[in-house]
């Protein structure tokens, strides 16, 4: 039985450096440097200094072939992701591929076909939030029906402030071509992921979407997005990357309660001592009064509050220890690759309801969505944005 998993790190970038600096203190149980690859010649200079003990590689194949890594992660722009996991995987290479999974389903789809053909190895993908003990509480506690049915989801997410100069770091941030979309691919597939892991996916999406409204880029800097879940149930998604003073609200409502999410720090639970039917069916209008003007019983809820702290960089740990648990004795996954479809999913509906200006079912026509993508690179092409 593998003790440590050696893990190739594809790309040390921001993120790419977070891991390794994780993996060589030694805060990830199961789990060694195995090998670091770039295509950025003064990356070799750097990982030279830092990580004298560890092979380095300008081509991820070469890595791959060179026996020196059990598993990889995907520290690479969006669209590389599939492509990278598939050849891993290939040759037998657990992968762990970051968020989002791929720019477009068609691509993710493929992925995760693949992967299928290959059950003895470990495919997860970075969604770090589902290691947050509050979201998996709050999953908890809808899968166990404690406020009822759904009625009504809203999540507003805008703490993702980027100034001009993010995007002007890099040539290939913010464009079609490059990173597929904006604030939808980059920033918000984590809350993206965790609504539907939470509340289910979506039937219908419609949306108004803003590209470039604050910030000299080409892609999406705005959302304002419907979902309709098919059961009557409706949804509002709201994110952006221009608003300083962020708001990052989740309010969940059920016929027999609400959860409220503030800050991804604290739960509010109301619990309805009557379900909301059986009081409409039940109580006259004079009972209603009574409660408004403080005559009547004042408890038609409980309330429980519930806090929690959130450490940085305890969710990245959390889950590449996940994924070597999953190899090393076959722990199950908390996000299993094959889910990664899903926010690539919602994400694309979004963008396509905006292209075609009218409402979208999913799944979506993958092709046409494709197709639209395409024009969009093409058009960029012909008139870049000078950044």
């Amino acid at each position: 039985m593998m003790e440590n998993v050696r893990l190739g790190i594809i790309g040390i970038g921001a993120q790419g450096g977070t891991y390794a600096g994780f993996i060589s203190e030694g805060k990830v149980e199961n789990m060694v440097l195995g090998a670091i690859c770039d295509i950025d010649p003064a990356k070799k200079a750097m990982c030279a200094d830092k990580y004298p003990d560890v092979p380095f590689y300008d081509n991820y194949i070469d890595m791959l072939e060179s026996g020196n890594v059990d598993a990889v992660v995907t520290t690479v722009p969006h669209y590389l992701h599939p492509e990278i996991g598939i050849e891993a995987l290939k040759r037998d290479i657990h992968a762990l591929v970051e968020k989002p999974a791929g720019v477009y389903t068609k691509q993710v789809k493929d992925l995760n076909e693949f992967a299928a053909t290959k059950p003895e190895l470990t495919f997860g993908i970075f969604f770090n939030q589902r290691t947050n003990p509050l979201y998996q509480k709050l999953k908890e506690l809808i899968d166990n029906g404690e406020i009822g049915n759904i009625r009504r989801t809203n999540w507003i997410i805008t703490t993702w402030w980027r100034p001009q100069g993010y995007y002007d770091q890099s040539a290939w941030r913010a464009t079609w071509g490059g990173e597929g979309g904006g604030v939808l691919v980059n920033q918000a597939p984590h809350q993206i992921d965790l609504l539907q892991w939470i509340c289910g996916m979506p039937k219908k999406v419609y949306s108004n979407v803003k590209y470039g409204y604050q910030r000299n880029i080409a892609v999406e800097d705005e959302v304002t997005t419907l979902l309709d879940y098919g059961n009557g149930a409706t949804g509002v998604f709201i994110t952006c990357t221009h608003d300083i003073l962020g708001t990052d609200r989740f309010e969940i409502l059920g016929d027999k309660g609400k959860i409220v999410v503030d800050d991804s720090k604290k739960i509010t639970i109301k619990r309805l001592k009557t379900p909301e039917p059986e009081m409409s069916a039940t109580m006259s209008w004079a009972d209603v009064m009574k409660i408004f003007t403080g005559q009547g019983p004042s408890d038609v809820f409980s309330e429980e509050v519930l806090e929690f702290e959130s450490v940085w960089g305890e969710q990245h740990i959390a889950v590449l220890e996940n994924f070597a648990a999953n190899i090393v004795n076959g722990t199950p996954l908390i996000a299993p690759g094959s889910d990664g479809i899903h926010g690539v999913a919602l994400a694309n509906a979004i963008h396509l309801s905006s292209w075609l200006g009218k409402e979208v079912e999913l799944p979506i026509d993958e092709e046409l969505y494709f197709a639209e993508l395409n024009k969009k690179i093409e058009e960029e092409k012909k008139n870049p944005i000078k950044k």
